[in-house]
């Protein structure tokens, strides 16, 4: 017998949940399979598991039908799948500081540069209609059409506390308090003036994703690092970045913890990155101010934000 199993070409194994069979062919190409007890378990399968939305497919969502996303029968249409699940990450980050923002009385938002207000309008029936908050949002954009289109809508899902006016970010001085500060894809020191705004209003909330960060692509001189920004496209990319990361700092000089997180994933586009600031010390404020001033100096910087809000920051600056 040994012999002959010597003699046979080597075997296969089939492993299964039941079993594992083991395949045996002898030279002369007879077949015999063995049965053993399995080696094998049941896989773990979770991260295949389909993903949980805040809002969901399959049930309609009046405003998702009326912007175009959802049909009426709640199917998300495959061209806006990608605005869909951009909105679920957003109301995400939204429901990740829900504990940072007031809950002894009705919240006021901003939404600076609302555009089409897809998010906009996420946020009033995430925070209205699924949380029952009580609350204000006022979204502000430069472009009249797009508000009056906004303004139609709001009044047609009854949102009664949703309104859009028109008007730039630095002029708005309706409110004396607001509790969070939305900014997405204001361009260049847009965004910066809506940050001086959110943080002179001491905001508890701030989410901001910045576009067309210009302001320091001219400004960035540095002998050392000469071979990345001889480079056109890497010193775009790199000034993008330094912005973002001088904002987060002078964030955290004027009272918040800020994180820098990806808002929607880089294939869809490059401007993902997401500033999400709540208040409460980031740390030691002379640290802080060393390792900031020390950055900027070395990129020969002259930041928007940092003049604009000279009177909150260390002395001296």
């Amino acid at each position: 017998m040994d012999r002959y199993v010597r003699e046979r070409i080597p075997a296969s194994v089939i492993h299964t949940l039941e079993a594992d069979y083991q395949v045996l062919i002898s030279k002369k190409y007879k077949v015999s399979i063995l049965t053993k007890s399995p080696t094998k378990t049941k896989s773990d399968l979770s991260h295949n598991r389909k993903k949980t939305y805040i809002l969901e497919e399959g049930e309609p969502i009046a405003f998702l039908v009326e912007l175009g996303i959802m049909s009426e029968e709640g199917k998300v249409f495959a061209r806006k799948y990608d605005k869909f699940k951009q909105i679920n990450r957003f109301l995400e980050m939204v429901e990740d500081v829900l504990p940072h923002l007031p809950a002894d009385r009705p919240l006021t938002i901003v939404d600076f540069g609302c555009g089409k207000s897809y998010l906009t309008f996420a946020l009033y029936h995430y925070l209205a209609v699924k949380q029952r908050r009580q609350l204000q949002v006022v979204g502000l954009d430069l472009k009249a059409d797009v508000i009056e289109h906004c303004s139609i809508l709001a009044q047609k899902m009854h949102y009664d506390h949703l309104r859009f006016l028109v008007g730039d970010i630095a002029d708005y001085n309706e409110l004396d308090q607001v509790d969070m500060v939305v900014t997405l894809h204001a361009c260049d020191t847009a965004t910066d003036a809506a940050l001086e705004k959110a943080v002179r209003w001491g905001a508890s909330v701030i989410l901001s994703v910045p576009c067309c960060q210009h302001e320091l692509f001219s400004q960035v001189d540095s002998p050392v690092m000469e071979p990345l920004l001889s480079h056109g496209i890497l010193k775009e990319r790199f000034s993008a970045l330094a912005t973002d990361g001088i904002r987060a700092k002078l964030l955290d000089l004027m009272g918040y913890r800020t994180q820098l997180l990806e808002f929607i994933d880089m294939e869809h586009t490059p401007k993902n990155i997401l500033i999400r600031a709540v208040k409460g010390s980031a740390g030691d404020r002379a640290k802080l101010w060393s390792e900031y001033t020390a950055f900027r100096d070395f990129l020969n910087a002259s930041p928007y934000l940092e003049k604009a809000c000279k009177d909150l920051l260390p002395e001296g600056s």
